[in-house]
């Protein structure tokens, strides 16, 4: 069945609308610091495993 942008644009901003009141600034602050810690992790274990497949291939 499919569906029209309306309906979907409808449902994700009551979803939204129905999460807002529940968030507090600690939460959103502790989510972005753990996204940014992520990235970090990932951008810098991907640099490594690079270098050590280039050594390893030589």
């Amino acid at each position: 069945m499919p569906s029209s942008n309306p309906t979907l644009i409808g449902t994700a901003g009551g979803t939204f609308l129905s999460v807002l009141p529940n968030l507090h600034s600690e939460d959103v602050l502790r989510t972005v610091l753990l996204a940014a810690i992520g990235a970090i992790v990932s951008f810098v274990l991907s640099m490594i495993l690079k270098f050590v497949v280039k050594k390893h291939r030589k």
